[in-house]
């Protein structure tokens, strides 16, 4: 049978009538859910030595989807297709055929059909043969010994499916590790990604603001933007440019830029330290113009995410007249606007997190119209309807922007992070989000491993994706397989049952209260000594013990499993530690202050060596600094029992 006839018959077979779910054995399983999945009868078997075809009139584009097939084959068939391209040579030797046909209508959509006679993968652009050839990777993994006939149709909800990290508070990844998780990211159909930047770029004439960080350098943001390219990833740059910015101005060469160089108060408390920029200072936009000019070339995206959230010092200090003069929301508005206006000459198209300017409802209409607002919530009932229709009545397009609720945390909020993933997604798509940005943060040290997050980038992925398949898609199932790699398949349920342990102590705003142990003293810990918190302290440990019961049963057959497994361990070990300081707090026994002190030391050296697996130094040292600071607890104790002295109660 000629070819192009082999791959029309394929088509034709699988397509000729309307789609409908069918059930012809276990159901399949893949991360995210397609949008259409019909079985049919029988099995593919496949061969070595066969051919991956690619059919368009420029195949350099699709070696990309060609090259994820043959790897796939490779590792999980031990087969080897080499690739060839273009209509001419045998037939009867063809595995696999991937074809652009622009009379398809979903840019980034794809069909796959696999049947009797081989694999066929059609699609628009490059890129949704990308994601078919993604699709067929996830197939192979499962069905690893022959594939099922089946049928899919698939294309995303969003245009813009996209994961931000925190490489500034305190983690910045080793080039490799940003790496694997592209590449994770990637089988997973996501399509842009953000590094969150402060201080941790090499701006060559500012080498004091980043000496302690190990921070990217251009050459390898050139390196990482070409390797996203090659996965259809959108490397978007991101510099906060207005609060957050404290890091630079602790030094005295960049204080007199500071909104309130002596600190400030707020709702939030009080702060001894500069945080932002002040928007009257001139010299402010020239600082961020030199950013700016060394910054973007190295970036291939034509966006730029200048932040500008949580200004917390405006009008505190020196606009504060300006404010009381003129309304805090049109001096923050006019700065902002100054900044696009220098974004825009670059070409670019701005990005800006959403949070004040939501504040001046009555602002929003006269933000450009071109820029792009970042509506951002990371608690389950987030207001994302209200604030989603406020940017779509004033005609601005924007993002919805949740996050993995892994931060202040330690093992993450699984049920929190679900929630809130599914809300974004629901009410982004109700009032017309060009994209979803899933953040992951790092406060307060960054304490959590990074599979702790993979949860919410794995269930991000996946809602943003094709939200009706896949808002009740089996997390745990799908982690396990396609996260993990765990032929057991318990890996997935150990890291949502860890991230629930928050939920034993009780609930609080963007933070487990397990996490506050590490943040506060045992005098500010006094309000919660009661029997209700010791019963939370004794059902969060029982939860943890519970959660990693099964870990020793999984067979996680990924690169990084052993890590995995050691990075889950000191999770659970921290989380414990928490717990019996809490309730050490409570009695204040100093031969248990002594064990406690014992383990947490070995819990931080553990600590250290995990951060250094996936991590640059640069950061460690501060990471540290609060668990170490919880040490010096436990030696207040022990120096006051060798002195024999009674002790106040400090709880």
């Amino acid at each position: 049978m000629p070819f192009c006839t082999l791959h029309f018959a394929l088509f034709t077979y699988f397509y000729a009538f309307p789609f409908a779910e069918a059930s012809m054995a276990s159901p399949i399983l893949l991360l995210p859910m397609p949008r259409r999945l019909r079985r049919r009868p029988g099995t593919l078997r496949l061969k070595n030595g066969q051919f991956i075809r690619l059919l368009c009139s420029r195949p350099a584009e699709l070696t990309g989807a060609a090259v994820v097939i043959q790897a796939a084959l490779q590792k999980n068939c031990a087969l080897n297709w080499n690739i060839v391209a273009g209509p001419g040579g045998p037939n009867n030797d063809i595995g696999a055929t991937v074809t652009l046909n622009p009379a398809f209508a979903q840019p980034e959509g794809y069909r796959l059909a696999i049947g009797p006679d081989g694999i066929a993968i059609m699609a628009r652009t490059a890129a949704g043969a990308f994601y078919g050839a993604q699709t067929l990777a996830q197939l192979l993994q499962t069905f690893p010994s022959g594939l099922p006939a089946l049928a899919i149709e698939d294309w995303p909800d969003f245009p813009v499916r996209g994961v931000m990290i925190d490489i500034s508070r305190d983690k910045v990844p080793s080039f490799s590790t940003l790496c694997a998780l592209i590449d994770k990211l990637a089988s997973w159909k996501v399509n842009q990604f953000q590094l969150y930047m402060e201080h941790t770029f090499a701006y060559r004439a500012h080498p004091e603001v980043w000496a302690q960080a190990s921070p990217l350098t251009g050459e390898e943001i050139l390196r990482l933007d070409a390797y996203c390219r090659a996965r259809h990833i959108d490397l978007a740059p991101n510099q906060n440019s207005f609060g957050h910015l404290e890091r630079w101005l602790k030094f005295p060469r960049y204080l007199p830029l500071a909104e309130a160089p002596n600190g400030f108060d707020c709702t939030w408390g009080h702060f001894s330290y500069p945080r932002g920029l002040c928007p009257i200072e001139p010299r402010a936009l020239e600082l961020l113009e030199e950013l700016y000019g060394e910054l973007l070339p190295h970036f291939t995206s034509r966006l730029f995410n200048v932040g500008c959230d949580e200004t917390l010092d405006l009008g505190t200090d020196r606009s504060k007249a300006e404010c009381e003069k003129r309304g805090k929301g049109r001096v923050y508005l006019d700065f902002l606007k100054k900044i696009y206006r220098k974004v825009k000459a670059h070409g670019r198209t701005m990005q800006f997190w959403g949070d004040i300017i939501l504040h001046y409802p009555k602002l929003i209409p006269e933000l450009p119209k071109d820029i792009i607002a970042l509506e951002w919530g990371y608690e389950a009932g987030h207001p994302f309807d209200k604030d989603c229709s406020l940017f779509r009545k004033s005609g601005i397009p924007f993002y919805v922007c949740p996050g993995t609720s892994s931060w202040i945390s330690i093992a993450g909020r699984t049920d929190n992070c679900l929630a809130n993933l599914r809300n974004a997604a629901e009410n982004g798509l109700k009032h017309g989000a060009i994209g979803y940005l899933n953040t992951d943060w790092g406060d307060y040290g960054h304490l959590q491993y990074l599979p702790v997050s993979y949860l919410g980038f794995g269930a991000g992925a996946a809602y943003s994706w094709c939200f009706k398949q896949n808002a009740g898609l089996d997390i745990a199932a799908a982690l396990s397989r396609y996260a993990f790699n765990d032929r057991a398949g318990v890996m997935g349920q150990i890291a949502c049952d860890l991230g629930n342990v928050y939920q034993q102590a009780g609930k609080i705003p963007n933070a487990s209260r397990l996490f506050g142990l590490i943040l506060k003293t045992p005098d500010q810990t006094k309000p919660f000594e009661n029997a209700a918190w010791r019963q939370s302290l004794l059902r969060s440990l029982a939860a943890i013990d519970r959660a990693l019961a099964p870990l020793d049963a999984s067979r996680m057959e990924c690169a990084d499993g052993e890590l995995v497994a050691s990075e889950f361990r000191n999770a659970a070990a921290l989380l414990r530690h928490l717990c019996r300081a809490g309730l050490w707090r409570m009695e204040r026994k100093a031969k248990e202050g002594c064990a406690l002190a014992r383990e947490l030391r070995s819990i931080l050296g553990e600590h250290r060596r995990l951060w250094l697996a996936r991590n640059r130094p640069g950061g460690l040292s501060d990471s540290c600094k609060r668990l170490e600071e919880r040490l010096e607890d436990y030696k207040f104790e022990r120096v006051n029992s060798q002195k024999k002295k009674v002790l106040p109660r400090i709880v």
